[in-house]
């Protein structure tokens, strides 16, 4: 089972980071090809984000340019801006009697530090990030997708309902399964973690069966979430891409305790960007597992660059 020979699974795609000098913040960019179809779900309750509405099934782009992911909470919006400002330069964009208009969604995380002065990707972190921007070299477990304290990710902590929390990061996993034709349908989750929960272990279950669990009395309102990419080389329609979409926020879920919080804005964009023809439901399988291996990743990650708890006391 492999791809066509010669030809890429995610052919077009190019992933590109800004990551602030002392790691405080950052942006990951990914520039899709011409073509693409993709739609979003949004689950959490405090979202940061531009143009999502365009991708819901019923709008009349098809898809996006780029999507933005990015630190800062709403303030880091505004790294858009310059990607905007590369595709208009790269001639990218939606036809119009006045000219091309780039389509760039933006999810933004909350990793802004109290006490300290705000920094926040700007339009020149977007634009830098989509200049440098890289095909994956294919290499690696996860094809040479990024992973570890980079981009979107570089100041990113989970588990900010408990007292101690521990770094997240980015993260990205690739699968892959036979289509009818024979060939691969590739399946990658790219994401950034920064959530109110943590990896499920099993042990926020066994505390309330046993009647020892205790709620947060104060969780960190809008200070967290996870937001990412799914995409595939399997030909969809917006709609199948809002199904994915949903099937990521499954293995969100399986994978952090707890998600889609209301001080989350969790949000999952599913984007085509082939022309394989293959199972629809085996996608959603696909992308339910790789959400969850990248979350675990991203938190993985995190762990081997710091202790729990050793960043800032409050949440982020």
């Amino acid at each position: 089972m492999s791809p066509r020979v010669g030809v890429p699974p995610l052919a077009g795609v190019s992933v590109g980071h800004w990551t602030h000098p002392g790691g405080r913040t950052g942006c990951t960019v990914v520039l899709l090809p011409d073509g693409t179809v993709a739609s979003v779900e949004v689950r959490g309750g405090a979202p940061a984000s531009r143009e999502l509405d365009l991708l819901a099934p019923e709008r009349t782009v098809e898809g996006p340019d780029a999507i933005v992911l990015s630190g800062g909470s709403a303030f880091g919006l505004a790294s858009a801006d310059g990607v905007v400002r590369y595709c208009r330069e790269a001639g990218r964009g939606f036809p119009t009697p006045a000219g091309p208009v780039p389509i760039v969604a933006g999810m933004c995380l909350y990793d802004l530090r109290p006490g300290e002065p705000p920094i926040w990707p700007d339009a020149d972190a977007g634009y830098e990030a989509a200049r440098t921007a890289l095909p994956p070299d294919g290499n690696g477990p996860v094809g040479g997708w990024p992973v570890g304290r980079i981009g979107a990710g570089a100041a990113a902590v989970v588990g900010t309902w408990r007292p101690v929390r521990n770094r997240g990061g980015l993260g990205s996993a690739q699968l892959s399964f036979e289509a009818g034709s024979g060939e691969a349908a590739v399946v990658v989750a790219l994401l950034a973690v920064n959530a109110v929960g943590d990896l499920d272990d099993g042990s926020v279950a066994d505390e309330l069966r046993s009647g020892d669990f205790r709620p947060p009395e104060r969780p960190p309102l809008g200070t967290s979430t996870t937001i990412g990419v799914i995409l595939t080389n399997v030909v969809l329609s917006k709609t199948q891409c809002l199904l994915v979409a949903q099937s990521g926020h499954d293995g969100l879920a399986r994978a952090l305790m707890p998600a889609h919080t209301r001080f989350d804005g969790d949000a999952l964009i599913a984007a085509s960007v082939g022309d394989l023809e293959a199972s629809l439901d085996g996608v959603r399988i696909a992308a339910t597992v790789a959400v969850g291996d990248a979350v675990r990743a991203a938190v993985e990650a995190g762990r081997r660059t710091g202790a729990p708890g050793d960043r800032r006391e409050t949440a982020g």
